[in-house]
C-alpha cells in the first residue's frame, strides 16, 4: 500500500510539473503569483498592472459619488476595499434633488462593485490620498475659465454643480479603459474590461445627457451656461493631456458632431464616432491637474498607487 501511495504521489507531482511547464510555454509572460480569485486562473502581469492602475480612478469615483449621494464613503460602505488607504480630503454630501440623488447613488454603488471585482481578479491596491474638497474643484474650474470665479465653485452646492463636477471625472475612466484594451491579454481580464467599459460609458452618457438637457441654463451664481462649463472643462483636459483633441463639451459646432451633422454631443467621440483612448500618462496629467504625469497634485496630492503610477513618480 505504501508503495502504491508513493507511486501515486510521484505521478501527481509529475502531472503538476508538466501542467505548470505547459502554462509557461503558452503564456510565457504570466506571473504565476497573480490569480483571479473567481476562477483560480493565472493572470498576465501586464493585465494586473493595467487594472490595478484603474483602481486609482475607481477609488476616486466611488468615494466622490458615495459621499455626494449618501454623506459617507467607502470607509463605511466597504472599508475592506480601502486596504488601509487614507480617507479622502474634504468630501461631503451634496445638496441634491431626489432625481439626481437616486442616479448618483446608483453610480456610487456601481463603483463599489467595480472595485470589488477588480480587486478579486488582479489584487487590490490601497486607496491613494484623494482630494475631493470644494477648494480643489474650485482650482480646477478656475483653471478651466482662466480666471477666479467668485464665489469659488462649490461642487456640493446643488444638483447642477454636482453633476458638472461629476463631468470632470468619469470620462477619463472611460478613456482609460478604451486605451487599456490594446494592452490586456487574458480572456478573463478582457471580459472584465469590456464590462467595466460598458458601465463607465453608460455613466458618462447619463451625466452628459443631464447636462445637455440643461445646456442653456445659467450655472448659479455665475453668468455662464452649463454648455460653457462643459466646453471649458473639456478644453482644459485637452490642454493638460497634451496629446491632441480627445475631449468635447455637450454642444459642439455641427462639423464636429456625428458625421458632421449634429450639434448635440451627448456621446463624445472622434470623427468615426469611436470613443477616444488615453494612456495612463495622459490620464495622470489630467487628474493631477499639472499637465505632467511626474508631478502629483489635483485629485491625488501624493500621486496614484500601483506600479504604473509609481513608475512615473520615480523619474
Amino acid at each position: 500500500m505504501s508503495i502504491l501511495v508513493s507511486k501515486s504521489s510521484s505521478l501527481s507531482i509529475l502531472v503538476i510539473l508538466i501542467f505548470l511547464g505547459s502554462i509557461r510555454s503558452v503564456y510565457p509572460s504570466i506571473d504565476l503569483d497573480h490569480y483571479d480569485s473567481n476562477t483560480g486562473k493565472p493572470v498576465y502581469d501586464i493585465d494586473v498592472k493595467v487594472l490595478q492602475f484603474a483602481q486609482n480612478i475607481e477609488h476616486l469615483e466611488a468615494d466622490f459619488f458615495l459621499w455626494g449621494a449618501l454623506g459617507f464613503g467607502l470607509d463605511k460602505v466597504a472599508p475592506e476595499l480601502t486596504l488601509g488607504g487614507p480617507p479622502p480630503i474634504g468630501a461631503r454630501k451634496a445638496n441634491l434633488d431626489n432625481f439626481t440623488q437616486n442616479f448618483i447613488k446608483e453610480i456610487a454603488y456601481e463603483e463599489v462593485g467595480h472595485l470589488t471585482i477588480i480587486k478579486k481578479t488582479v489584487g487590490g491596491l490601497p486607496r491613494p490620498l484623494i482630494d475631493l474638497s470644494p477648494k480643489n474643484f474650485a482650482k480646477i474650474v478656475n483653471k478651466a475659465f482662466e480666471s477666479d470665479l467668485k464665489p469659488p465653485f462649490d461642487p456640493y452646492r446643488d444638483s447642477v454643480s454636482y453633476v458638472l463636477a461629476s463631468y470632470i471625472i468619469p470620462y477619463l475612466g472611460l478613456n482609460g479603459y478604451v486605451g487599456a484594451n490594446a494592452q490586456i491579454k487574458g480572456y478573463v481580464t478582457r471580459r472584465l474590461l469590456a464590462g467595466l467599459l460598458g458601465v463607465e460609458s453608460g455613466q458618462d452618457a447619463v451625466i452628459r445627457t443631464y447636462l445637455y438637457e440643461r445646456q442653456g441654463d445659467i450655472v448659479q451664481p455665475y453668468n455662464f451656461t452649463v454648455a460653457e462649463f462643459t466646453n471649458r472643462i473639456s478644453t482644459l483636459r485637452n490642454n493638460l493631456g497634451k496629446d491632441g483633441f480627445k475631449d468635447e463639451g455637450v454642444v459642439v459646432p455641427e462639423k464636429l458632431g456625428a458625421e458632421g451633422k449634429s450639434t448635440a454631443n451627448i456621446l463624445s467621440a472622434d470623427a468615426d464616432s469611436i470613443s477616444y483612448a488615453r494612456t495612463p500618462a495622459e490620464i495622470l496629467r489630467d487628474l493631477y491637474v499639472t499637465g505632467d504625469e511626474h508631478v502629483p497634485g489635483g485629485f491625488y496630492p501624493k500621486g496614484g498607487n500601483g506600479q504604473i503610477a509609481k513608475s512615473f513618480l520615480k523619474i
